[in-house]
């Protein structure tokens, strides 16, 4: 059996090169990448001619596209922040040799959060759905946390992704404000455009104490107090950017 890996970049000068050194054992190579400013392209092409340049349709859209250029019998999604373990290729490259009746595959995944693993605050091990049998899977078109459909029975892994999310408090910071955009567009896309106030005082208060209390983040120290309260955060925004809509639709 073979398999192909694909990754979608914007702009991962920083991470594509780890990211894809850490691939060099699968048969097949594909990034997808979205019209870097950056060196991203010419980096990943060092390490694969299978490297395609298209303006960005969406995070689902982007990877079913790189899917499709796929000709392995398995497809195996990794993003441009993350790097496959060696306890996971060894776990896979088994996998392929004796060939269960799963179509795919949930793995752990270890998140790191300025240059610390958070093992708290809901963040390990945070199972992903990443290794699918060609043909068995698509992803959806969320806009935000878009997740893999599969037609099948799924097993799990025991190997993680290795994923250095944010290397510093203000790469955290652009995200949340990024996604907290998309999480309101997609609720209101989704047709559920209310924020009442008490949303924007109550559902970040109990998402710190859920994280932070009731999820381990304090076993994590100051890091794990950091990311309970971005997580609380980037629930505040969503709201707030919800709440802005509606008013501004209503002063017109």
């Amino acid at each position: 059996m073979t398999i192909a890996s694909i990754t979608i970049t914007k702009n991962e000068e920083r991470n594509i090169v780890a990211c894809l050194e850490s691939l060099r054992w699968v048969d097949e190579v594909i990034v997808v990448d979205a019209e870097s400013t950056d060196r991203t392209v010419e980096l990943a092409k060092t390490y694969t001619p299978h490297v395609f340049v298209r303006p960005w349709p969406g995070y689902g859209p982007q990877k079913n596209f790189a899917m499709e250029q796929t000709v392995a019998d398995w497809i195996f999604i990794v993003d441009a922040d993350e790097r496959a373990s060696s306890e996971l290729r060894d776990e896979i490259a088994a996998l392929l040799k004796n060939d269960g009746p799963a179509v795919a595959y949930r793995m752990p995944r270890k998140n790191f959060y300025y240059g610390c693993w958070i093992r708290g605050a809901g963040q390990y091990p945070d199972p992903q759905l990443r290794l699918f049998r060609r043909g068995h899977g698509r992803y959806n078109d969320l806009a935000v946390h878009e997740h893999l459909e599969v037609d099948g029975p799924v097993g799990d892994l025991r190997g993680h992704l290795d994923h250095h999310t944010h290397p510093t408090v203000v790469s955290h910071e652009m995200k949340i404000e990024r996604y907290s955009t998309l999480a309101a567009q997609e609720r209101i896309r989704s047709g559920k455009p209310d924020a009442a106030w008490y949303h924007l005082l109550f559902n970040p208060v109990w998402t710190f104490v859920k994280f932070y209390l009731l999820r381990g983040g304090y076993r994590d120290g100051l890091p794990g107090f950091v990311v309970s309260g971005f997580s609380a955060a980037h629930v505040l925004l969503k709201y707030a950017k919800l709440w802005e809509q509606a008013h501004g639709t209503q002063s017109r």
